[in-house]
């Protein structure tokens, strides 16, 4: 391994340390701030390795990343001093595993072919929206509700479509989410998890860097370093073709199908919600050309051997 590329990986660990140093006041690990001008926003890195029970120098070495093999009990002590939760607490012993591992290849990428069997799922989900995404969020396949739900999504082109590319880039996503900051959040989160497992992935690098130029909100979250993981939920949309509505939703990890996900809306019969969905799945595309506007049967029809 090369000594340029080792580092990139390494500092991974140490950045993730000194946003959750910044994030904690003395207070509130139950120190008393000294009088004085403190040069960081929380913590120092001395309390932090006080309160840690390891040495000033090996937490420097940590945060520089000149250490790569931290203990897992260091890694215990300095996450019970950060006050991690269980989210952060996963990701710092992911950090600390991939520390000591060869840089990942530049040229990671997934499959953007989804098997048979995801669309067949995908059309008999109908009229429940959804749609299939890989590592990095891109959009591969949908049915109809599914790429109507990213209200506006579907006047890009289809190699364009990518669900943070979407939230922040989109004139449309900040009026179709009501609770924008929330939704941003959970997309920054994703990748940056990603990021730790896959610093020198072209195609994350290259997402990655087209959000913080373009998009300040994203380099903010980027830098406050949230790793929550969002599974289920709910979301409250503005959408300009149903109105107003909440609507619950599942991610599911595609299992053998090179880190695809999908992502399903759903609610009961009956229900507000529900009549939106018919609603969604039945509306005329906006591009009749589009191949996310047709019914998943169809394209598959269009593509059997005659």
């Amino acid at each position: 391994m090369s000594p340029a590329r080792q580092p990139r990986q390494v500092t991974e660990l140490g950045v993730f340390l000194r946003s959750r140093r910044d994030r904690l006041s003395p207070e509130e690990v139950g120190l008393v701030r000294g009088g004085g001008l403190r040069r960081t926003p929380g913590l120092r890195r001395e309390e932090l390795a006080a309160l840690a029970g390891i040495s000033i120098d090996y937490y420097v070495r940590l945060e520089r990343g000149t250490e790569r093999r931290p203990s897992p009990a260091v890694i215990d002590s300095l996450a019970r001093a950060l006050q991690l939760d269980d989210e952060e607490l996963a990701h710092l012993r992911e950090l600390a595993t991939q520390a000591d591992r060869h840089a990942t290849a530049a040229n990671v990428a997934t499959s953007r072919h989804v098997p048979l069997g995801v669309i067949l799922i995908l059309e008999n989900l109908r009229p429940f929206p959804a749609y299939v995404t890989n590592r990095i969020g891109d959009v591969l396949a949908s049915n109809p509700g599914g790429i109507r739900m990213l209200a506006g999504i579907s006047e890009w082109p289809a190699t364009q479509r990518n669900v943070a590319r979407f939230a922040f880039l989109h004139p449309g996503a900040r009026d179709l989410y009501v609770n924008w900051e929330a939704q941003l959040n959970g997309v920054v989160a994703g990748l940056r998890r990603l990021a730790a497992v896959e610093p020198d992935a072209r195609d994350l690098r290259s997402l990655v860097g087209e959000l913080l130029v373009k998009s300040p909100e994203f380099a903010r979250l980027w830098e406050r370093y949230d790793v929550t993981r969002y599974k289920q939920g709910s979301k409250t949309l503005r959408h300009p073709d149903v109105g107003d509505l909440k609507v619950n939703y599942q991610v599911m990890r595609l299992e053998g199908a090179d880190g695809h996900s999908l992502l399903s809306y759903y609610a009961k019969p009956g229900t507000p919600e529900h009549d939106a969905f018919l609603i969604l799945d039945r509306l005329e595309p906006v591009r009749p050309d589009d191949p996310f506007a047709v019914s998943a049967l169809e394209s598959l029809d269009e593509d059997a051997p005659r």
